[in-house]
């Protein structure tokens, strides 16, 4: 019994590093896809969702709230995407933005495409 409990841990572990692993490796994994779907095929394999969800404030906003609150332009996909990287605090309150810096920016924007692509079907 404790053997298959520290089995099902080990393995448990294993698939949670080799996802991390595919997330610095993204862009391999999409060259050319940058639309909203590969954003939110992104989103459901990495650690955003341990924050984030899309219509409900977990720890940080939810995906539905930072789409309306900035509007899509070049401005605001640069600055997202630098909060996303470098982390950032003061926007939604006293919890900071984690960093991800081994994330790309070409990953980071098909995250946002998805994050924005939530805006015009709740709006």
């Amino acid at each position: 019994m404790r053997l298959s409990i520290g089995i099902i841990c080990f393995l448990t572990c294993l698939i949670a590093c080799s996802i991390s692993k595919k997330m610095t490796n993204t862009t391999l994994i999409y060259p050319d896809k940058s639309d909203s779907l590969a954003g939110l095929d992104i989103v459901k394999r990495s650690d955003c969702v341990t924050c984030h969800k899309v219509e409900e404030k977990l720890i940080g906003p939810s995906f539905t709230d930072i789409a309306k609150k900035y509007a899509l332009n070049d401005t605001n996909m640069d600055k997202l995407s630098s909060k996303i990287i470098n982390g950032g605090n003061g926007s939604w309150g006293r919890i900071p933005m984690t960093p991800h810096p081994s994330i790309s920016v070409e990953i980071v924007k098909s995250i946002l495409k998805y994050i924005f692509s939530l805006k015009k079907q709740n709006q």
